[in-house]
């Protein structure tokens, strides 16, 4: 049994179709995920500023670069948040860290998990230990 074969093996393990909900209420939609082990995702983490504007490309820009430090990051600020997340889930991202407009007041991001959609408001300071600790770095 080859390489080749143990990666195909993982992608078809991590590789789901879910219903997911919409923004709007009670529809949903067909997710694609790739569940890869967070050990084994070749981007750790997403920055994703809510809008292209300056007062959150530039917080996030600078966040994106500082997460660089400790992990394998990806800046992305196309389209709508929504659709920006489901590419990261296809692409099997774990993480991802949207700036909006209250981070500006409270310096606070909002950090999503991959596999349970769930979101948690994290303070731009311990973004790092935070993400360090969730991927088993620490």
């Amino acid at each position: 049994m080859g390489l080749e074969r143990m990666v195909l093996v993982a992608l078809l393990e991590a590789y789901h179709e879910e219903a997911a909900p919409t923004a709007e209420d009670g529809k949903t939609e067909t997710r694609i995920v790739l569940k890869l082990p967070k050990h084994l995702a070749p981007i750790k983490v997403a920055v994703l500023p809510l809008s292209k504007k300056e007062e959150l490309s530039g917080p996030a820009l600078k966040l994106a670069a500082d997460l660089r430090q400790n992990f394998v990051t990806e800046y992305d600020d196309t389209q709508s948040i929504g659709k920006r997340y489901r590419r990261q889930d296809e692409i099997g991202t774990p993480y991802c860290v949207t700036v909006d407009f209250d981070t500006l007041q409270d310096k606070k991001v909002t950090v999503r998990d991959r596999d349970s959609m769930k979101q948690e408001r994290v303070a731009l300071a311990e973004v790092v230990e935070y993400l360090q600790v969730k991927l088993n770095l620490s």
